[in-house]
This record gives C-alpha cells, structure tokens and sequence, in this order.
C-alpha cells in the first residue's frame, strides 16, 4: 500500500454526552494523547445521539476534521460504516490508527483495535467466541466463570466484598491503616457457597497474599451464607494466611455462630475499621 497520509479516527462512549463520541484528527499514526498535549486544536469531537445516529452535517464535519483530499462521499461512508460496526456489535471503542488515505484518496484502516462490552457477550456470541483468554490475568478468567469480579492489585492483603462501593471503601481504609489490597474482589449480592470457596481459590493464587479480609454488609447478601462459604473454603484448601472476617447484616447471628462453632483460627472484627486494622497488624 502507497499511503501519502494518515489520520487518527475513534469511536468512545462519552460519560459526559452520555453517548457515543466521534474523536478525529488530521494527523495519526502515533498516540492520540501526545497530540491531545501539543496539538489540542487539530482534535475534534462529535457527540453523537445514540437514538438517531450521526446526521450528514455530523459525518461532514467528521470528514472536514480529518482533512481528507479525495472523494468526501465516499469518505462519509466509510465513517458511517464504523459507526454502524460500533453500534451492532455492541463495541465500547473503535479505534483506527491510523486511518490513511493512498495516492489515489482511497481511505484505508491500516490498523484498528476494537473493544466489546462483556456485558453484551449473550447476543454477540460470535464475537466474544474469539476472546484470547491466555492474553488476560487467569485470576480474572476464572472470577468470570463464577459470576465474580476481580481485579488483581500489587499488595499482599486479598480482600473478598460484597458490591463495588463497599469493596473500593475496604481498600481505601486498608490502605489508611498502612496496608496495601492485593486485589479487588465483589462477589455481587447473591453469590452461594461454592462462589465464596471459588473466590478464596482465587485470591490464594496469588502468592503475594500474606492474610484475607472478608468485609460483607449483608443486605440480599446473607451472612449465613457468606460464613459457610469461608468455613468450606478454610477446611478444603487448607488456608495458611490469617483470615480476618467482618459480617454485619441479614443473619449476622447465624453468621458468627457458624463461624465461632467451626474451630477454625479465625479473627472476628467488629466493623472495617477493627478489621482494617486487624488485617493489617496480622502480617506486620
């Protein structure tokens, strides 16, 4: 391929247009935040309504961003069509970089990357069929297919939470308290038995982890459930880590009582602050 110019093209959902974004500029082929800091004024973006499309004056002046020289028709196209292939495939960015154009004003993906939303994985099967599975943490493939979501950090205190907003808030406190979190771990509002011993499998991998912090606020969660959970998970995979546990919720008493009638060296902590504080003084 001849290629006498390249630019940047991007689709992005745009928190704050609520949308997707059309992101443009006339020069590509090398990082879109350098340019964003030199160049700012080259950038332009098209919020676009995700009800309607783009409309023609929105492609024109995608298409007059770009700078391209040959047939803006056809260019308008093409742009078209990968906003089309970013709505139906239920992508989260489409990234050409660079989009180049020949000597005869073809425009030309000569590279791209693409991302799915995971969350569409149900009605884009084909698609989510090609997942790489060996270029991803396999702490984070196997949390998957046990409906939990982790995410591994570079500490030695794993951390197991019930939703998003209570798992960022035990971070937080345990780092306040010197500590440092060895992973993100939600294991949603209705995780069973088998989820909670799969989720101290899969903090345990990580050889990093010096002790674990269980910290559930049982609300659909229930803490009987959450304690059975431990009290399995201790028993079959021989946990040679302290495990500090804060229950506090639906069945808060059934909870402790299966835990304090198992036998098992386990550390009760009366709030996240106690078992912050626990948590970290058990490795110091």
């Amino acid at each position: 391929m001849n290629l006498v110019k390249e630019f940047y093209f991007a689709i992005m959902l745009d928190r704050s247009s609520g949308g997707p974004v059309i992101i443009a500029c006339s020069e590509g082929g090398t990082s879109i935040e350098d340019l964003a800091e030199s160049s700012p004024e080259k950038i332009i973006k098209v919020p676009i309504d995700i009800r309607t499309g783009p409309s023609e004056s929105e492609i024109s002046k995608v298409v007059a961003g770009l700078g391209v020289s040959g047939d803006k028709a056809a260019a308008g196209e093409q742009i078209k069509a990968l906003y089309n292939l970013f709505v139906e495939k239920d992508c989260t960015m489409v990234e050409v970089n660079p989009l180049a154009e020949d000597i005869d004003g073809n425009l030309i993906a000569a590279d791209a990357k693409i991302g799915f939303d995971d969350n569409a994985a149900f009605r884009q099967k084909d698609v989510h069929a090609q997942r790489d599975h060996t270029q991803e943490d396999p702490r984070e493939v196997a949390a998957g297919k046990w409906d939990l979501n982790y995410i591994g950090l570079d500490g030695n205190i794993g951390c197991m939470v019930n939703g998003a907003g209570l798992a960022m808030s035990t971070m937080d406190i345990i780092s306040l308290r010197g500590g440092s979190p060895a992973n993100f771990l939600d294991v949603g509002g209705s995780a069973n038995v088998d989820q909670i011993k799969a989720a101290f499998e899969i903090i345990t991998t990580d050889p990093a982890v010096k002790a674990i912090l269980v910290n559930i606020f049982g609300g659909i969660m229930q803490c009987d459930i959450i304690a059975e959970g431990i009290v399995e998970a201790s028993r079959s995979l021989n946990l040679e880590v302290p495990v500090i546990v804060r229950l506090e919720g639906t069945n808060v008493e059934k909870g402790q009582q299966i835990l304090k009638d198992s036998g098992l060296e386990l550390i009760s902590a009366k709030d996240l602050d106690d078992a912050a504080q626990k948590a970290v003084a058990s490795i110091a």
